[in-house]
């Protein structure tokens, strides 16, 4: 694992191996996390996952796919975590680039946003949070984005007597 040789911090994992995927953990995985700054601590709950996220300087999220959302990320955002994330699917929908995390297109990137995360204010993450993914806030933006979907019902009649 070239990460962690390069930023002079410990990396804590949290992460869930499916049944179907312990082997290729096992194998591919495992050796890479013996490093003297790499803890895996297997899957955690919720209230450790908060705990973990709140702790932490930042929240790593290498993905290498287009992840449609990254629940993660939200996570991370409502704990007041700053974020350093790959340029994949939604990560630059959701990381305020230079506000609330980082979006890197490589490990040097990544290695260069660890060093920097420090001038990034939790506050403004969790301000980001509170402003764009609360749950009354994403209910209120589906119902608005339904509301413009609707057909008034005249129009309907229209549209069916053709």
């Amino acid at each position: 694992m070239r990460f962690p040789k390069r930023v002079d911090i410990p990396i804590r994992i949290a992460a869930k191996v499916d049944k179907v995927d312990v082997e290729y953990f096992e194998r591919k995985i495992k050796p890479l996390l013996d490093h003297p700054r790499v803890e895996f601590v297997g899957e955690i709950g919720e209230r450790e996952k908060q705990e973990l996220l709140r702790g932490a300087c930042a929240l790593l999220f290498p993905i290498d796919w287009p992840e449609p959302f990254g629940l993660v990320m939200i996570e991370a955002l409502a704990c007041g975590t700053p974020i350093i994330a790959f340029r994949n699917g939604s990560v630059p929908e959701i990381i305020e680039d230079g506000t609330t995390g980082f979006v890197v297109t490589s490990v040097e990137q990544a290695v260069d946003a660890v060093r920097r995360v420090e001038s990034l204010r939790r506050v403004d993450c969790r301000r980001s949070f509170e402003k764009r993914f609360t749950a009354s806030r994403m209910a209120g933006n589906y119902v608005a984005e339904y509301a413009q979907l609707q057909v008034p019902h005249d129009e309907a009649v229209a549209i069916e007597a053709r």
